[in-house]
């Protein structure tokens, strides 16, 4: 008795496949010697059923390993089912960190890497964290 109704619960739980999160888009908004504030795009796709409603997000950014920028935001947004979306947050940063590291290499991209989670209000799901490790070109900069 007790183990038809773990399979019946078993077959009722939902399937959920993660959403894949991407940073589409930066571009800097104000910058001065101490702190630069970057918007940033990302696109969120929905592969489920159902909706996915985010109720806030956070991030971080690192280049050479070290955390550079990070910002947070409670704008609360829904990606359809099998749908996607775009949604932009804005983050703070001290590139002087970077800059010092890369002083004294000759390169023409910066390595990055973003983590962080997207904050659900699902029952069954409540943190989606994401990773994605990408490169800036330099070229037509200087």
């Amino acid at each position: 008795m007790l183990l038809a109704l773990l399979l019946s619960l078993a077959a009722c739980s939902p399937k959920f496949e993660r959403p894949n999160i991407t940073v589409v888009g930066i571009e800097m908004q104000r910058a001065n010697l101490f702190q630069q504030n970057f918007q940033v795009k990302f696109h969120i796709q929905n592969p489920n059923d159902r909706a996915l409603p985010v109720k806030g997000l956070h991030a971080e950014l690192r280049v050479a390993g070290d955390r550079i920028a990070s910002g947070v935001t409670d704008q609360p947004f829904v990606v359809p089912p099998f749908g996607e979306t775009d949604f932009e947050m804005t983050i703070s940063a001290n590139l002087g960190v970077a800059l010092l590291k890369l002083a004294n290499q000759h390169t023409d991209s910066i390595d990055y890497e973003v983590t962080g989670a997207a904050s659900l209000d699902l029952a069954f799901l409540n943190n989606l964290p994401f990773h994605q490790n990408g490169s800036f070109s330099l070229k037509g900069l200087q």
